[in-house]
């Protein structure tokens, strides 16, 4: 009785206070766009190359009105490429035959459009399914017909044996072949590790646990998977940052890590699967050893669920974060006018959702699954970000654990010919010390500026100058510059140029 009347409380605290919510600076906000079975992009296999991204671009401009400032892309949903590949086959999502070439590189475009948008580009790997249907043609070259023993069929589908060591580094050359040859901004896991357990079914690892179980014993075979996974992250998160030690490393794993009635660590929640116990994923260990840079449960079900709380999963997250980032995904999917669950029917559980995990220091931002219902009707939702709680620009927050040393203050910062104000980066020669991108900050002549309040951005852009829109009235403006670098750290603000428009 005292959680549901504390519930109403809550939510009556935040209906109140909700548009009074400063808008943070620094917040990371993003979208999943799901290639698998076509679920976002593109609608349909078989489109030309012009279509798909035509499709592409009305998707982003959607999400960049929205305000989001990055984009988890599904550039690898089972075993198979978005982008020409020596070691995997041309997605079937794309053409409608597996293998087959559609006539461009859609992760190089993906990867253009989105810093074209100042969005981070996060590419999004399903490390282990090789199929969704055991039965479905794969392409002649497919690394199953080369190593059949590394696969295993469960249920309907194939999946890589994550116990064999061949399949761990497989699959580690794989996402390291994308970060040498593509400008991502990080890569990206979600939930489906081993896969979720079918009942009166046995995940068929017999013959990889009899050969390669060390000091693990038959009655130890839970503990032995879960090593398997940790070794696939562990490896490859010392491979991403031997490469491009900026590339983030993050992932978003099923919303329950432990309930509590297994480990005292665990949340006071009931869910019937979890990472530890069904997916063989101890997600907190990732965070406890470094390994991964961010985290992104998703929390797909309502505020005063009864098993699975969004409030109080956040807060059991935020406990969890061992100084990395903490992000929170939110099931978009689910606001529905027609929902048969009553709280997805009201137009509060989103924009609740968010401005509860605004309240929570430890949480830095937010991501949708899925981009495709920013297009139809969620009870006004779409309004309230772009309205409301995403109405200012946000950057997402830096990461000091990668680099924490900001750009040079820029150069000649200066009014040019007509209205035109331009400037000049400080060259550097390690990576991580370029500016890749500038803040225009904007504000009246005699009104008080402040760095940290996002409404005074008027632009980012990757440009070195900026061409001013005259006002009707002419009004004095002082215009200040800043540089970012790759992990988003800002250099000083410059001095005011006053430029009348």
């Amino acid at each position: 009785m005292r959680t549901t009347i504390g519930l109403v409380f809550l939510l009556l605290f935040l209906s109140f206070t909700g548009f009074s919510q400063v808008s943070p600076k620094r917040e990371f906000r993003a979208s999943w766009v799901a290639t698998v079975a076509n679920i976002d992009w593109p609608s349909k296999p078989g489109l030309s190359a012009g279509r798909q991204q035509q499709e592409a671009i009305i998707l982003l401009n959607k999400l960049q009105q929205l305000g989001m400032n990055a984009v988890i892309f599904q550039m690898r949903p089972t075993a198979d490429a978005f982008y020409p590949s020596e070691l995997e086959p041309w997605s079937r999502y794309l053409t409608g035959t597996p293998g087959e070439d559609p006539g461009y590189d859609p992760l190089q475009f993906w990867v253009q459009e989105c810093h074209k948008r100042n969005m981070e580009f996060h590419a999004w790997f399903n490390p282990y399914r090789v199929a969704l249907k055991y039965d479905e043609p794969l392409a002649a070259n497919h690394i199953a017909f080369r190593h059949p023993e590394w696969v295993l069929k469960y249920g309907n589908s194939l999946y890589f044996d994550p116990g064999l060591p061949e399949a761990r580094q497989f699959i580690t050359d794989v996402v390291v072949d994308v970060v040498r040859r593509y400008d991502v901004d990080a890569i990206h896991f979600d939930d489906y590790f081993y896969p979720y357990p079918i009942i009166g079914e046995a995940f068929p690892d017999s013959t990889s646990f009899e050969k390669y179980h060390g000091n693990f014993s038959k009655a130890e075979i839970t503990d032995w998977r879960r090593e398997n996974v940790n070794k696939t992250i562990q490896q490859l998160s010392q491979s991403i940052k031997s490469v491009k030690p900026w590339v983030k490393f993050g992932i978003s794993p099923f919303g329950v890590w432990r309930n509590i009635a297994d480990d005292p660590r665990g949340s006071k929640t009931t869910a019937g699967n979890t990472n530890y116990d069904h997916l063989y994923a101890d997600v907190i260990l990732w965070l406890e050893k470094g390994w991964i840079d961010y985290m992104l449960p998703q929390l797909y079900w309502q505020i005063g669920h009864p098993a699975v709380d969004f409030l109080t999963l956040s807060n059991w997250w935020k406990d969890h974060a061992y100084d990395r980032a903490m992000y929170i995904g939110h099931g978009v999917y689910k606001s529905d006018p027609t929902s048969n669950i009553v709280e997805w029917r009201q137009a509060s559980q989103l924009p609740n959702q968010i401005r509860i995990t605004r309240k929570i220091k430890e949480i830095g931002g937010s991501a949708f699954y899925s981009a495709k219902h920013f297009s139809r009707d969620i009870i006004g939702f779409q309004d309230t970000l772009s309205n409301q709680l995403y109405a200012y620009p946000a950057l997402v927050p830096p990461m000091p654990w990668i680099d924490n040393q900001a750009p040079a203050n820029l150069r000649k910062v200066k009014k040019g010919w007509g209205k035109v104000l331009k400037w000049k980066p400080q060259k550097a020669e390690q990576e991580l010390d370029k500016a890749v991108r500038y803040i225009v900050y904007r504000n009246k002549v005699g009104e008080t500026f402040d760095a940290d309040d996002p409404h005074f951005i008027y632009r980012i852009t990757e440009d070195t100058r900026l061409e001013l829109r005259k006002t009707p009235n002419k009004i004095a403006y002082e215009f200040r510059v800043s540089a970012l670098d790759r992990l988003q750290n800002e250099s000083p603000v410059s001095d005011p140029v006053i430029i009348k428009l």
